[in-house]
């Protein structure tokens, strides 16, 4: 069953990520050694200032405004970025915004108890 308008079943029958933003639905593709989160925001959401390992991404839709190593920048549709390993990075994150995330480890984020593959 379609479950979102914009990614198609492929991605909405992924498993949920655990990932406590308000208004956010994610889906996890999980890999070997890395993570591939498709995430879409209802609602505006802030991140504060954190690190963790290598992150890729390309802005599906909306925009993002991403702070990495003290440095501010709006991204939107059809940018990409990177904030390498161990990088401070925190971001303001616009309602309707969506993106496709790669995520150097594979235990960035777990399945969302509660929420099965199809919702």
């Amino acid at each position: 069953m379609q479950t979102d308008t914009f990614f198609p079943n492929l991605v909405t029958d992924l498993p949920h990520a655990d990932i406590p933003l308000d208004g956010l639905t994610s889906y996890l593709l999980q890999c070997a050694e890395h993570q591939v989160i498709f995430m879409s925001f209802e609602k505006e959401a802030d991140v504060s200032e954190h690190r963790h390992a290598a992150q890729w991404g390309v802005v599906l839709d909306g925009r993002i405004e991403l702070t990495i190593d003290g440095k501010g920048r709006v991204y939107e549709k059809g940018d990409t970025y990177f904030i390498p390993e161990n990088t401070p990075h925190s971001a303001r994150i616009g309602a309707g915004y969506k993106d496709l995330t790669l995520f150097g480890q594979r235990d960035r984020y777990r399945v969302q108890q509660g929420r099965g593959s199809r919702d």
